[in-house]
């Protein structure tokens, strides 16, 4: 018997695809793998943006180099010759304004300010004689029992007396400044720095004793190029002493010999935190010049290496880059993208990749 002749429906050619498809996603489903359609690396979501970069005028800077020394420094000695007989510091202690610090052997100024004394006492002896005589050869003037002459020598007498005594108790007073040579006082609060005697050396006029530093405030001093003659006293320029990123303040620029300036900038350093005598670095404003700039969010750090995610027609890459500066919130890049390309921005808080 022959089998009958079955017939095709005609809307099944047109479910078929449907079907097919309805038949994928139930696969698709079961099979638990993911979908192959995933966002690419660098195109933007929903918790990122894109920038174009441009061409941008951002501030110019040059580079100058020089050394972070303290304000006050003194490297202290005596007028004096002589032993020293004690010194109360060493080399790193804090030491405050008019401490001690050594003491030199002044014996022969003890007996010098002796002999001043005795000068002294004599010289007042003569001076009220002196004073007795006149004011005696006053009252036989009055009395026309002494002469014209007699009283006018008598005054002369006093004030030679008044002169002489004067001279003593200055010289006196001069023994005592020498004298105060015998103590060395710090002259201002600081850190003694280096130590030039021990107990027993002999020291002469002139010769150093100790150095003291205050290095809560730093002056750094560089020698720059003309265009640095336009800057400003108080205008405050970015610095480094030994990489360490600071603020200073312009204190004065004054022209050099050679076509070239000296600037003083200070620096605060109350903590003590930077070193005196440290290399240090100042950034000078130098007018306007061209940059490329990103987004200081865009930027993805991977240990050494910086890279921003740069969107292409492929889907996007991952470009390692060299930056310059920050300009607030963007970053200047020297290589590594061209003016016109798109990178991402993360929002903020969302993560760099």
């Amino acid at each position: 018997m022959r089998e009958p002749i079955r017939t095709i429906h005609p809307a099944w050619p047109l479910r078929l695809p449907a079907l097919l498809a309805a038949a994928g996603m139930l696969l698709a489903a079961c099979s638990g793998e993911p979908d192959a359609e995933a966002t690419p690396l660098t195109t933007a979501t929903a918790a990122e943006s894109t920038v174009t970069v441009r061409d941008s005028a951002i501030d110019a800077t040059l580079e100058a180099a020089g050394i972070a020394e303290p304000i006050q420094s003194a490297t202290l000695s005596t007028k004096l010759m002589g032993s020293v007989t004690a010194v109360a510091v060493r080399e790193g202690e804090r030491v405050r304004a008019g401490q001690v610090i050594a003491t030199i052997d002044a014996r022969d100024i003890a007996a010098r300010r002796a002999q001043v004394t005795a000068g002294i006492a004599a010289a007042e002896a003569v001076e009220r004689d002196a004073e007795t005589q006149l004011a005696r050869m006053r009252s036989l003037h009055a009395d026309s029992a002494a002469t014209r002459v007699q009283l006018e020598a008598a005054e002369t007498g006093l004030a030679r007396a008044t002169a002489a005594a004067a001279s003593a108790r200055a010289g006196a007073a001069e023994l005592d400044a020498v004298g105060a040579y015998a103590r060395i006082r710090a002259p201002f609060a600081g850190t003694v720095t280096r130590r030039f005697v021990d107990v027993g050396a002999f020291v002469a006029p002139g010769a150093p004793v100790v150095t003291i530093e205050d290095a809560s405030r730093l002056r750094l001093r560089v020698t720059t190029t003309p265009a640095a003659g336009r800057l400003a006293r108080g205008t405050t320029v970015r610095a480094t002493i030994e990489g360490v990123p600071v603020e200073a303040v312009v204190e004065g620029v004054v022209p050099s010999a050679g076509a070239v300036y000296t600037v003083n900038a200070v620096v605060e350093n109350a903590d003590g935190a930077l070193p005196s005598g440290g290399t240090a670095t100042l950034r000078l404003p130098a007018g306007q010049r061209n940059g490329l700039l990103v987004p200081a969010a865009a930027i993805i750090a991977e240990g050494d290496l910086t890279g921003v995610r740069v969107v292409s027609g492929a889907g996007g890459e991952l470009r390692w880059i060299r930056v310059g500066d920050a300009h607030g919130d963007m970053v200047e890049v020297l290589s590594g993208v061209r003016a016109g390309d798109r990178i991402v921005v993360p929002a903020a808080g969302s993560g760099g990749r």
